[in-house]
């Protein structure tokens, strides 16, 4: 007979291995899940048999967290006992019930052991009578993963069950038994299990610039700032020459190549979300005299505002020429002369 200690001890065992558990850094699984399984039955002596049965049931459960699963659980034991048969005793017992399963896994790994104790109702019938009465077990047992989606899982339980006084045992016996079942069977996770996130590194924002203006983009406040723009401590534009805007010869008509040019910076800005006013200035050469330059920068500026409010720049732009008073190269090289006829963009606060 199986000792009735059994159940407390296993008890102790459970509340001991809990308190004694660490907690582990991992990827909670938490899944629901199927599990069929077969039964081994060892009954005690107290059924008056002296054989032991099989059976078969299925399980369908949760997994809660990183320790603690829950399950509803139907089966069906049976163990016909041969040594007691009469013509009025075949000494087949049929057992029928489910219980509500809770099971406490050490640690979730390929090899993870659990302990578990559940509580349910079942029916017992033997030799044409028939029972009623509540159940509970507890034991232990360990999963191995195959796969992702396919455990194997045994466990080892004492069952205690009371039949309620329905008198299933000759008179003089009992309505109290205690058993021993051997599961063993498979855990069938339903979806996909849950990945580990993949940690983004950590990026410090002074090692980057990513409109490299030379200021980095922890100060950066005004980030897209266009190539090739000068900037303040802060990244904010102060001012762009437009390489490449040219025009014909003596004239503010903008060349085919220049166009191309501006619709480039007229894209920008308008992506751009600072809307300062924007001074577009014209600058000459030293040829010609002053009077003159001054003249040709006036209009050759106002053609580029015109043309970047034509393609739907929002900022106020105002042109200015200043002719060959701000020269940044020497007038008197070829070299020198064509880095003076500029135009630029200088931004106001």
């Amino acid at each position: 007979m199986i000792n009735k200690n059994l159940l407390a001890f296993a008890l102790l065992l459970s509340i001991g291995f809990t308190a004694a558990a660490q907690a582990e850094d991992e990827v909670v699984d938490n899944r629901w899940y199927v599990a069929p399984f077969g039964s081994y039955v060892k009954p005690g002596g107290d059924r008056n048999s002296n054989a032991a049965g099989y059976g078969a049931g299925i399980g369908f459960g949760k997994m809660l967290d990183k320790h603690f699963n829950v399950e509803l659980r139907g089966f069906y034991n049976g163990f016909d006992d041969e040594t007691n048969r009469s013509p009025q005793n075949n000494g087949q017992w049929d057992l029928a019930g489910g219980t509500a399963d809770l099971q406490y896994y050490f640690w979730r790994d390929k090899f993870s052991p659990y302990t578990v104790i559940a509580a349910g109702g079942m029916n017992s019938y033997v030799n044409g009578n028939s029972g009623v009465g509540i159940l509970g077990e507890a034991g232990a047992g360990f999963t191995y993963e195959f796969c992702e989606h396919l455990l194997f899982r045994s466990d080892v339980r004492y069952r205690y069950n009371n039949n309620l006084n329905a008198h299933l045992t000759p008179v003089g016996g009992t309505d109290e038994y205690h058993d021993m079942v051997v599961n063993v069977g498979f855990v069938v996770p339903l979806g996909a299990k849950p990945q580990a996130a993949v940690a983004e590194p950590v990026t410090d924002c002074s090692t980057l610039d990513s409109d490299s203006d030379g200021v980095n983009d922890c100060i950066d406040t005004c980030p897209g700032t266009m190539a090739g723009s000068k900037v303040n401590a802060t990244g904010c534009p102060l001012s762009l020459e437009l390489k490449g805007v040219n025009f014909e010869y003596d004239s503010a008509q903008l060349t085919s190549s220049s166009t191309a040019i501006l619709d480039a910076v007229a894209e920008n800005l308008i992506a751009y979300p600072q809307k300062n006013d924007i001074e577009v200035r014209g600058h000459t050469s030293s040829e010609g005299s002053n009077k003159y330059n001054m003249r040709l920068s006036q209009k050759r500026s106002q053609s580029v505002a015109d043309y970047l409010s034509m393609k739907g720049v929002t900022n106020r732009l105002t042109a200015h020429g200043y002719g060959e008073d701000m020269p940044i190269a020497d007038n008197s090289t070829e070299e020198g002369k064509s880095q003076n006829r500029r135009v630029e963009l200088v931004w106001g606060n």
